[in-house]
C-alpha cells in the first residue's frame, strides 16, 4: 500500500466526520449559511434594494426577495460583466461561468472567492466519502480522467470567463497532476471529435483507475477506445474500477458501460452546476445524493405542481418531504439570490438530506395536463431495458399534437436503439403501461381517450450527435433534455433520417 493511499484513507475518515457533523444539524447548518450570506452582502447594490439590513428571518428575506431566472436576475448581471463592483456579492467576482441558456444566449454565472472552493471541495470529498465508506482507495496511484471543456479562458473588464469545467480544471491539486489526463494541451482543443480521438491516443496505454463525465461523452470516448484498440475497456484499463458522472442520469446508459467496459464498476454521481456544486453521492448504499447544507448556499424549494401559480409556497429544508417534486431555489455566495436553478429534485431522506435530480421544471410534457417528468420516463426506459434486454445510445420525449389521419395525439419517444429489442411493439406497449402507472394525468388522458398510447421512433445510429453537432452543442457539457413540451428537437431528429 503506498503513502498516498494511506494518506487518503487518513483524509477521508476526517472529512466523513466533518461531514457528519454538519449533516446531523441541517437546520442549524442552513440557518447560519443564511445569516451570513445576508450580513455579507448587505452593502450590495442588490442588498441595497432589497432592504437586507432589516432582514432578520427567512420570513422577512421571503417577502423582500421575489424568485428570480436568470433572465429576471439579468439587469444586475449585466453590471457586473460591465465592471461594476458590489453589485450581487462585495467587490468583483473571480470568474464568469459562461453557458448557453435558451431564451437568454449566452449566460455569465459570476463565482467569487467565496463560492470557488466548494466546487473544488465537493468534487473531492465526493471521492473520500467513498474511500471511508468503501475502504478502496489503490486507484489514486493510478491515471484519472476527466472529460470536461478547454481550460482556456477569455477575459471581460477584468474578470476571466470560460467554462465551468474549464474553469475547475486551473484548481486541480497538486498531488493529481501527475495523475491527470488529458494533457493541458489536448484539452484545450475546441472540436470535440478531434479532442476524444486526442484524448484516445493519449489514454489508450496507460493505468487509467478513474473516468469521469457525462456519461453520453464519455460513451463516445468509450467507443472511440474500443475501435482504435479492438478491445473492451475493462480489458485496456485492468484497474478501472470508478467512474464519476453528473449531469443526467447514468441508468439509462448502465447496460451499454458495462458491455463496453466488459465488466461492472462502481461509480459516483454529482450534481454540479455553475450556479453552485449543490450534492453528491456520499454512499453506495443509498439512494440520492448528499445535499450540500454548508456550501455558502441557501436553499428554497417550491412543489413543482404549484410553481407557476401566482404566489406558490417556499419552503426551506425543514418543510420538505420525501418523494415530492420539488423545483429547488438558490441564494449563494457568489451572488444568486432567490434564483431558480430549473432543476427539478425529490428527497429519498431527510436524515441526512439526500435527493434525486428528477427534471427541468421547463423540461416537461404537459401539452394536455399530464403533468409528465424525466424522472418518470426514465424509470420506464429503465425497467424496460431490463426486461427485454435491449440498451440504448439515446432518448428523448415529446408530444405529437396533429397527428394525421384525424388520429388522437400522442407522446412520441425518440431512440436511438443501441441493440434493438425482438418485439418494438412489446416494449412500446410496456411504456405506455408503466407511464399509466407513473403518471396519474397520463393515465386519465389515455382511459378517457383524449391521448392514444405513446409511440416509439426508432432513430439510425448517431442521429443525437448529429443533431448535437448540428445546433454546436457536441461534448462538454451539453446534453440532450430528456423531454420537451413542444417538437424543436423531435422534428429535426426526423429531418436527419434517410
Amino acid at each position: 500500500m503506498s503513502l498516498k493511499t494511506v494518506s487518503a484513507k487518513i483524509f477521508a475518515k476526517i472529512v466523513a466526520l466533518r461531514i457528519q457533523k454538519w449533516s446531523r444539524n441541517p437546520i442549524e447548518t442552513q440557518q447560519k449559511v443564511f445569516e451570513k450570506l445576508i450580513a455579507d452582502a448587505k452593502n450590495t447594490a442588490f442588498g441595497s434594494d432589497h432592504d437586507f439590513v432589516n432582514i432578520t428571518s427567512y420570513k422577512t428575506f421571503a417577502k423582500h426577495v421575489p424568485i428570480r431566472d436568470y433572465e429576471a436576475l439579468k439587469p444586475y448581471v449585466e453590471r457586473v460583466v460591465s465592471g461594476e463592483e458590489n453589485v450581487l456579492w462585495p467587490g468583483k467576482p473571480l470568474y464568469f461561468a459562461k453557458t448557453s441558456g435558451t431564451t437568454s444566449g449566452a449566460k455569465y454565472i459570476p463565482l467569487t472567492k467565496q463560492s470557488m472552493p466548494h466546487h473544488i471541495e465537493a468534487a473531492r470529498n465526493a471521492i473520500l466519502c467513498y474511500i471511508n465508506e468503501t475502504g478502496k482507495a489503490d486507484f489514486v496511484d493510478g491515471k484519472m480522467i476527466f472529460l470536461q471543456g478547454s481550460p482556456e479562458m477569455d477575459e471581460k473588464n477584468g474578470i476571466k470567463l470560460g467554462r465551468l469545467s474549464g474553469i475547475v480544471a486551473h484548481y486541480v491539486p497538486a498531488y493529481l497532476q501527475k495523475n491527470r489526463l488529458p494533457s493541458w494541451e489536448t484539452n484545450c482543443i475546441d472540436d470535440w471529435e478531434t479532442k476524444v480521438d486526442a484524448i484516445v491516443e493519449e489514454t489508450k496505454s496507460e493505468d487509467m483507475t478513474v473516468i469521469s463525465g457525462i456519461p453520453s461523452w464519455v460513451q463516445m470516448y468509450f467507443e472511440k477506445l474500443q475501435k482504435n484498440t479492438g478491445k473492451k475497456v475493462g480489458d485496456l484499463f485492468k484497474n478501472f474500477n470508478l467512474f464519476i458522472y453528473g449531469g443526467v442520469n447514468y441508468e439509462p446508459y448502465r447496460a451499454k458501460f458495462e458491455n463496453l467496459i466488459g465488466r461492472k464498476v462502481d461509480s459516483i454521481e454529482l450534481f454540479p452546476a455553475s450556479e453552485g456544486f449543490f450534492a453528491f453521492q456520499d454512499s453506495q448504499k443509498e439512494k440520492g445524493m448528499l445535499l450540500l447544507l454548508n456550501a455558502g448556499i441557501f436553499y428554497e424549494f417550491i412543489e413543482a405542481s404549484s410553481f407557476f401559480e401566482e404566489n406558490p409556497k417556499r419552503l426551506t429544508i425543514g418543510d420538505v418531504e420525501i418523494g415530492v417534486n420539488y423545483v429547488m431555489i438558490i441564494s449563494t455566495n457568489a451572488g444568486l439570490w432567490a434564483y431558480n436553478l430549473g432543476d427539478t429534485v425529490q428527497f429519498t431522506s431527510t436524515k441526512p438530506y439526500r435527493v434525486i435530480v428528477s427534471g427541468r421544471i421547463k423540461h416537461f410534457i404537459s401539452a394536455f395536463g399530464e403533468h409528465v417528468i424525466g424522472k418518470e420516463v426514465e424509470e420506464a426506459m429503465n425497467k424496460a431495458m431490463e426486461k427485454y434486454n435491449f440498451s440504448i445510445t439515446e432518448f428523448t420525449v415529446a408530444p405529437q399534437i396533429t397527428p394525421s389521419e384525424n388520429k388522437l395525439p400522442y407522446h412520441e419517444w425518440m431512440v436511438e436503439f443501441e441493440n434493438e429489442p425482438e418485439s418494438i411493439p412489446e416494449v412500446t406497449q410496456f411504456l405506455d403501461t408503466e407511464m399509466q402507472q407513473q403518471n396519474s394525468y397520463y393515465f386519465d388522458l389515455i382511459a378517457g381517450k383524449v391521448l392514444q398510447p405513446l409511440k416509439v421512433t426508432s432513430l439510425k445510429k448517431n442521429s443525437f450527435q448529429t443533431y448535437m453537432k448540428s445546433q454546436g452543442k457536441l461534448g462538454g457539457q451539453n446534453k440532450v433534455p430528456r423531454l420537451s413540451n413542444d417538437r424543436k428537437i423531435a422534428d429535426a431528429l426526423i429531418k436527419i433520417q434517410p
